[in-house]
Order: C-alpha cells, then sequence, then structure tokens
C-alpha cells in the first residue's frame, strides 16, 4: 500500500517542524473558514480577519491607518485593503488627518459601533471554544512569543540563507 492509498495520511504532519509554516497555515485557514461559515450561518457580513480592527479601534478610538498596521504586525498594504473593504461595507469611517495629510485616520463607523455588541458574544464564544481546544494549556504562545522575537531580531530569510550558504561550503 502506496502513502496515496492510505486516506488517513498527512504528509505535513509527517514532516514536523520542516513543515511549521504550512502547519501553521493550515490551522489557521481552518479555523478562518470556520468562522467565515458561522458568520454567514448568523448573518453577519463581515470577514474573519476584520475581527483584529475592530478590537483595536474598540480599544483606541480612531487610529492612523500606518498604527494599526503596525499594532498588528502587518503590512500597511494589507491593513489598507482590509480597511478599504470594511469602508465600503459601512463598518468604518476614514478621513484624512488635518495636521497630516498623508495620514489616513480610521475610526468605527454607527454601523461597526452597533455591531460591536453582538461581535463580542461571537469573539467570546470563540475564545472558549479556543480555550477547550488548548485544553486551558496557553503554552504553545509561549513558543509563537519565541519564533515572533526570533524572526524580529534576524528575518526567516537571512536564516535559512546562512544555513544554505553553510552547506555550499
Amino acid at each position: 500500500m502506496t502513502i496515496f492509498e492510505k486516506m488517513d495520511f498527512d504528509f505535513i504532519k509527517e514532516l514536523g517542524y520542516k513543515s511549521l509554516d504550512s502547519r501553521l497555515k493550515r490551522i489557521s485557514d481552518r479555523m478562518s473558514h470556520d468562522v467565515r461559515r458561522f458568520y454567514k450561518e448568523i448573518d453577519i457580513d463581515i470577514e474573519p480577519n476584520w475581527y483584529l480592527v475592530f478590537m483595536l479601534l474598540q480599544r483606541n478610538g480612531e487610529v492612523p491607518i500606518t498604527a494599526i498596521a503596525d499594532h498588528l504586525g502587518y503590512a500597511h498594504p494589507s491593513v489598507a485593503i482590509i480597511v478599504k473593504k470594511m469602508t465600503d461595507k459601512g463598518y468604518l469611517l476614514v478621513r484624512k488627518d488635518s495636521a497630516d495629510k498623508r495620514q489616513q485616520l480610521v475610526s468605527l463607523s454607527k454601523k461597526g459601533l452597533k455591531m460591536l455588541p453582538q461581535l463580542e458574544k461571537v469573539w467570546h464564544s470563540c475564545e472558549r471554544a479556543i480555550l477547550k481546544m488548548l485544553d486551558k494549556d496557553l503554552s504553545i504562545f509561549h513558543y509563537l512569543d519565541q519564533i515572533d522575537e526570533q524572526l524580529e531580531s534576524n528575518s526567516f530569510h537571512n536564516r535559512f540563507k546562512q544555513e544554505y550558504l553553510k552547506s555550499k561550503g
């Protein structure tokens, strides 16, 4: 029997640490897909990755797009796309900063503010589901923090390039 004949064969899982990025992406994709499906079931017209922007603006009020990108660790163009989509759906207001016309300030609209209580219920349910999946063991975040810090101090590009150059001898 070949690996392709086994129905329960998981190549990414078998590779272990060698496929860390793919394993994390697969988990993220599964969770995002399920959240998107749940939003549709309860007739909420938002994307799964918008919750971070909602939460950040709820906590901080009006925020420049660049600050959103910085706080989330996302590239500015990615945040600009999310903000545009959220603005098009009526959840956000965007205005030019009077002191710096290049800067765009983002805040929740009336529609976004009105939606917060319902979203908070969804987020709390999601948080409880995650805690149950983790069996309340949050040690995974220690490891994720370590990876984040390591990548902040030296990019993965530099790391694997160094290893590659060593192997060329």
